[in-house]
């Protein structure tokens, strides 16, 4: 493949994320974060979050088109509403049943060290959930790629995406999701049958009820997910040590790059920005985690949620050093 290819061209499958609890993401500093004190902070960057959200972000940063079915509701769901628009993301507005949340990072600027708050966001009822499902289940075209990331809010039930498979059943949709808890544990067991089920090692090793030490270690129980029938291919983050899929494609390692390190918000949401849109252009799967590793060393070195540059990801991908398992 021709350098940047996974990046570059028109051609692509069309790629719908879903973010049912975005964010109004704030990140800032202070020279110190200690207790019972105020705490001066710097002038906060502000970015509209949540996994979905931060998917097509990246997905449009490194020359992709996708659409974004976002809920939003009250002041903060406008003005995450105007920042999505802002940054030319096409959007389809579903309506919260109450004001989207926030959330913040701080950086102590004397360790380094990053603290995250995250609020809940609001509770949803069974008839949101039923409108939600509606919205998704019209805008999700034949031949498109669905992207679930990100946490649930209040409400909304464990079996959502066992639900919305039952409304997709029979069209020719691939699902992925990046998820976790109870909602992870459902599509391990094989009740839901995905096209990619992502998760990363604590969540791997909580599923196996065992350590994940070595690659191959890793590499088999994807497998055996794969096996379950909890998804076609199975993704899993070994942090440092890169990510590891299984599939019918076969085993595949790739490297994490060495770069800086500055903040890793959004990482794991731009590596399942590269993921998606590697395969919305019909790439295999070692080509798809060369771009997602590109994608999510890149977003590490951005500050607070300032996610991947392109040329950063050209650079990384070209790098990149995928192997067989």
């Amino acid at each position: 493949m021709a350098a940047g290819a996974g990046i570059t061209g028109a051609d692509q499958a069309p790629i719908l994320t879903v973010t049912l609890n975005p964010a109004l993401d704030l990140s800032t500093s202070a020279e110190q974060v200690v207790p019972d004190i105020k705490l001066r902070c710097e002038a906060p960057a502000v970015d509209p979050g949540g996994g979905g959200i931060n998917v097509s972000r990246a997905i449009s940063r490194i020359g992709g088109r996708s659409t974004a079915l976002v809920a939003l509701g009250g002041g903060t769901g406008t003005q995450l509403g105007r920042l999505l628009n802002e940054a030319g993301l096409p959007v389809l507005r579903i309506n919260a049943p109450g004001d989207t949340r926030q959330s913040l990072s701080v950086t102590d600027r004397t360790t380094e060290k990053q603290f995250r708050f995250v609020l809940p966001g609001p509770e949803w009822a069974a008839a949101d959930v039923a409108d939600a499902l509606d919205a998704v289940a019209a805008a999700a075209v034949p031949g498109s790629i669905v992207v679930l990331s990100g946490s649930n809010p209040p409400g909304v039930p464990d079996d959502f995406v066992l639900r919305l498979c039952a409304r997709l059943r029979g069209r020719p949709v691939r699902l992925l999701m990046d998820s976790s808890g109870a909602a992870l544990a459902l599509a391990a067991r094989g009740k839901v049958r995905l096209a990619v089920l992502r998760m990363d090692d604590a969540e791997a090793e909580g599923l196996a009820g065992r350590k994940l030490p070595e690659r191959r270690d890793t590499a088999d129980f994807a497998s055996a997910l794969v096996a379950a029938g909890a998804a076609q291919t199975v993704v899993i983050a070994r942090g440092a040590d890169g990510n590891i899929a299984a599939g019918p494609d076969g085993r595949w390692h790739v490297e994490a790059h060495r770069v800086p390190i500055v903040s890793k918000i959004g990482a794991g949401d731009s590596f399942v920005a590269g993921y998606a849109l590697a395969i919305a252009r019909g790439r295999g799967v070692a080509e798809a985690l060369g771009l997602g590793a590109a994608c999510a060393s890149a977003t590490c070195m951005m500050p607070g949620t300032g996610l991947c540059r392109p040329d950063d990801v050209m650079r990384l991908y070209q790098e990149r050093v995928v192997t067989p398992i």
